[in-house]
């Protein structure tokens, strides 16, 4: 322990909190410097604290963090970037919760990453900033499958190897990415995919942002994708998400989808 620093400056996104004791706050933050952790903000819950309002989920703040027995306690907070529009946007901040939902559960304190922090944060700008994020969203499912090692096979069959050509395929969670028909007409565990799908999937993957999004993303394909998408990640993680649930009641609500 003599060896370590006895506090460090951050720049994190707060993913969660929770109460903690009396009058503290545990936090789940990503920081840039030191991957995910869990810190106290003590005192955060009193009428009077300074730190709360800077420690509101989805706010990417400046932190000086004093390590404690066991866990890093915040001890100032400045708010570099609160993402306003996120908070006054109900199906923004369903966007916002879904992209830190998936950075949480795929991620541990494991140190630092700082391409997933600087994909997160960017992420939640074009959340925040464009007037529709749906194609911002897949691209960072996308991006993110790559950077955790779980980039999907979009090009070749996995069963058989063959370049997949240009008709419908299928998709297997399980051997993570397209079987071929021939390969997939028979495969147990299987879901169609079609091929104006895997074309904009295919391109999201080897794009840049910019290069990917000059494309508009049609609408009779979001859907899909988005289902697509949802099996494949809920396949990794072996347990449902949460907040795609809170989208869908969004958009009932106030889109009639």
């Amino acid at each position: 322990m003599s060896s370590l620093p006895r506090s460090q400056r951050v720049e994190a996104v707060v993913l969660r909190h929770s109460d903690w004791g009396e009058a503290d706050r545990m936090l789940t933050i990503f920081t840039r410097e030191l991957g995910k952790l869990r810190v106290v903000a003590k005192g955060a819950r009193r009428p009077r604290s300074r730190k709360a309002g800077h420690l509101e989920p989805f706010t990417r703040v400046a932190l000086l963090l004093a390590r404690g027995r066991e866990i890093w306690i915040v001890t100032q907070a400045e708010t570099l970037d609160a993402y306003l529009p996120v908070r006054d946007d109900l199906e923004r901040t369903g966007y916002a919760a879904y992209v830190a939902e998936l950075l949480d559960r795929f991620t541990y304190e494991e140190g630092e990453n700082s391409s997933l922090y600087r994909l997160f944060v960017e992420a939640l700008e074009r959340v925040s900033t464009l007037e529709d994020p749906v194609p911002a969203i897949r691209y960072y499912e996308i991006r993110l499958l790559d950077l955790l090692g779980f980039r999907p096979e979009l090009f070749h069959c996995v069963q058989c190897g063959n370049e997949i050509q240009p008709e419908a395929q299928y998709f297997s969670a399980l051997l993570g990415g397209v079987v071929c028909p021939r390969c997939g007409i028979d495969a147990a565990g299987v879901r169609p995919v079609s091929v104006q799908a895997l074309k904009y999937l295919r391109h999201y993957q080897r794009s840049s942002y910019a290069e990917a999004t000059r494309v508009r993303l049609p609408d009779a394909v979001r859907p899909e994708l988005e289902a697509l998408m949802q099996h494949y990640l809920t396949y990794l993680l072996e347990r449902g998400l949460n907040s795609p649930a809170f989208l869908r009641e969004v958009r009932r609500k106030y889109t009639g989808d």
